[in-house]
């Protein structure tokens, strides 16, 4: 007997199910979605905040857990042991090697007005950490948004006390250090539930349109600064060798001084010392005088003739070529 094993589109027709068949395959199709929607992995750099019909009820730590399925509870994962950034007068465009930067289009955030009025481009980095979950969810309203401006608000009450070459030189650690103290008492007064880990300034420059001028002020300052400096050196050497010539002149003068006052004061006791002998014997003080003297003046004299005084005939005798001096 031939079997036809033709195939027939006319008498093709659907499976038939009854109505076990469906039911079991709808309680199958809700124990995959309970199964599914009942549990959840939290990564080990987050927590788990579990809502209830949209209230919270409990975070959940990393691993493994589960919930109330069927869209009763869900789950929204929050990063807390993750650093994040948010960068402010620039973007980011490729981090690498040589990291690229966007800057154009961000001066509303980047200047600023300093507290002598000039104006500066002030570009920075604030890098913080969500330390509460539930402050930061539910304390206020877009928390990434509020963070930027009160970081804009900090960042233009400090640059505004400050002058423009603080800002642009030696106050960029202090003004660092400010912001992150204010703008941390600022989160928390506000419960961002956010932590400030650092704030790092990434550029400070005067406005593209004034930089020329800037940087002549700038290499005048600079030159004010070699010319005080060198002046200062040559003041230091100066000075103290003038000190020193001034104390050497001053202890000459007071060690002749004291040679002076000493020889006068000698002097003076030399000649009382002989007054009072004079007193005790005047005749005999006045031939010994007159014999110290002479022999003094004589000495100094040069070839002697003593003669007496009524000799006669005897000038052929000096040779007065030799400067012979005829003394009576």
């Amino acid at each position: 007997m031939a079997v036809n094993t033709a195939f027939d589109l006319n008498n093709l027709k659907p499976p038939s199910f009854t109505g076990g068949t469906i039911r079991s395959v709808g309680v199958l199709l809700v124990l995959v979605i309970f199964a599914y929607s009942s549990w959840f992995t939290v990564n080990p750099e987050e927590i788990g905040v579990v809502l209830r019909f949209g209230k919270f009820v409990r975070t959940a730590e990393p691993g493994l857990s589960f919930k109330i399925p069927f869209g009763i509870e869900q789950v929204v994962k929050v990063p807390v042991e993750r650093q994040l950034k948010e960068e402010f007068g620039f973007r980011t465009i490729r981090a690498d090697v040589r990291t690229e930067y966007d800057e154009r289009g961000y001066k509303d955030e980047s200047l600023m007005l300093t507290g002598d009025l000039n104006a500066a481009e002030v570009e920075w980095i604030v890098q913080y950490r969500i330390s509460d979950p539930y402050k930061y969810l539910f304390k206020i309203r877009n928390a990434t948004q509020t963070l930027r401006d009160l970081n804009e608000a900090m960042m233009r009450e400090v640059i505004g006390d400050r002058t423009v070459n603080e800002v642009l030189t030696v106050g960029r650690q202090e003004v660092s250090t400010m912001v992150e103290t204010k703008l941390q008492a600022l989160c928390d007064a506000y419960e961002t539930g956010i932590k400030i880990e650092q704030i790092v300034l990434q550029d400070v420059n005067p406005p593209e349109e004034v930089k020329d001028s800037f940087n002549e002020v700038n290499e005048a300052q600079q030159e004010r600064e070699k010319l005080i400096n060198q002046a200062r050196s040559q003041y230091n050497q100066e000075v103290p060798k003038a000190s020193g010539e001034a104390e050497k002149i001053i202890m000459q003068a007071s060690g002749y001084a004291t040679e002076r006052v000493n020889n006068a004061q000698g002097d003076a006791d030399r000649f009382m010392a002989q007054y009072r002998e004079y007193i005790k014997a005047p005749e005999v003080t006045r031939q010994r005088l007159y014999l110290e003297t002479m022999n003094k003046v004589m000495s100094r004299v040069g070839k002697k003739l003593i003669t007496d005084d009524k000799a006669s005939g005897i000038l052929p005798l000096f040779n007065f070529e030799q400067g012979v001096t005829k003394h009576e």
